[in-house]
């Protein structure tokens, strides 16, 4: 019986080394979104102070970034059309933040189109995305 449990132990274990790490660290999804903004004529890096002005700023529509996820990205928010509760968006404060490029893409292109009426570019990205590392729970 011990045996049996055993080997099931060790088959387990080992399943669960061979599975891939999807998740990417805040830094690697910088690094992609900087391989992105390189190509941009004039392009000298990401302003942590650009995007937080970025973040707070109304860009020619109600909203702001900050309309949804509060002045301070750290603690939670809430829509301001539907009321939805939003987590943290602060990487400090929620961990998940910035781990996944399929959602990154997919959160900046929602939210860049209600805030902006259009996509971010990459240094606006860049820049959210430096500004929101800086910031500590």
């Amino acid at each position: 019986m011990f045996r049996i449990f055993h080997i099931w132990s060790l088959v387990a274990v080992a399943g669960l080394a061979a599975q891939p790490a999807f998740a990417e660290t805040h830094n690697e999804i910088l690094a992609s979104i900087q391989k992105e903004a390189a190509g941009t004529p004039g392009f000298q890096g990401f302003s942590a102070a650009r995007g937080e002005s970025f973040f707070k700023s109304k860009h020619g529509g109600e909203w702001s970034c900050a309309s949804c996820h509060t002045e301070n990205p750290a603690a939670p928010g809430k829509h301001a059309k539907t009321g939805k509760v939003i987590d943290p968006l602060a990487p400090s404060a929620n961990a998940e933040r910035f781990t996944s490029p399929k959602k990154v893409n997919k959160w900046f292109k929602r939210n860049c189109n209600d805030v902006l009426s259009r996509a971010c570019t990459p240094q606006e990205k860049g820049d959210m995305l430096a500004y929101l590392l800086t910031v500590k729970k």
